[in-house]
């Protein structure tokens, strides 16, 4: 069970809207190693996670992403809020605005629409948790490229923090993996096929 804090985990006030600049931040919130794949990987994955800290930090984080997935849509907002329809095509942002006006959706800066297949859940908490650490240095890669683009200190301010947080989660996840091999039977590292693992009983 969730209660919901109405404000942002970080606070997001972006004084001049740019379209051009949505463009490109609208990734994080519906492209491949966006906010809404990790939460939706991380809640998922935690129902077949054997270890029960190792569960709870996934619930965690998937709710963290969450909160990052709502200031990514704050961000967007602002940025494209009173526009004209002359910045919408001067600033590059007429094909999105044909097809969604100003609403929030989420799709990549490249163009396509989020979908499922962003994000995996294995149920092997190895390869889950692999899975994980990778997404965290993934979208910490997308942040790094945004903050390369982008100029605007209203702008970087919230994705410095958000990049932050995928550093934190990377390692936060390697702690996780630690943990998991620890418990783990020693001769049943994958969990549900220990015959895979050299016959060994």
């Amino acid at each position: 069970m969730w209660t919901y804090d109405r404000r942002l985990q970080y606070p997001v006030k972006i004084a001049c809207p740019n379209a051009e600049t949505a463009k490109i931040i609208i990734s994080q919130y519906g492209g491949p190693d966006g906010e809404l794949g990790a939460s939706m990987r991380y809640l998922s994955q935690r129902y077949a996670m054997p270890v029960r800290e190792a569960a709870g930090l996934l619930t965690d984080i998937g709710t963290e992403e969450l909160a990052h997935f709502e200031m990514i849509a704050a961000m967007v907002h602002q940025l494209t809020r009173n526009l004209t329809v002359e910045q919408i095509k001067e600033q590059g942002f007429a094909p999105y605005f044909v097809d969604h006006t100003l609403g929030i959706y989420p799709v990549a800066a490249s163009g396509p629409a989020w979908t499922a297949n962003y994000f995996q859940s294995k149920g092997d908490p190895i390869t889950d948790l692999s899975e994980d650490m990778a997404a965290e240095q993934k979208a910490r890669t997308t942040y790094d490229n945004i903050l390369r683009l982008v100029d605007d200190p209203d702008v970087r301010e919230p994705i410095m923090f958000l990049r932050e947080r995928e550093i934190v989660h990377f390692q936060r996840f390697g702690e996780a993996m630690r943990m998991v091999t620890d418990k783990l039977d020693s001769k049943n590292v994958y969990a549900f096929n220990p015959a895979f693992d050299g016959g060994k009983k």
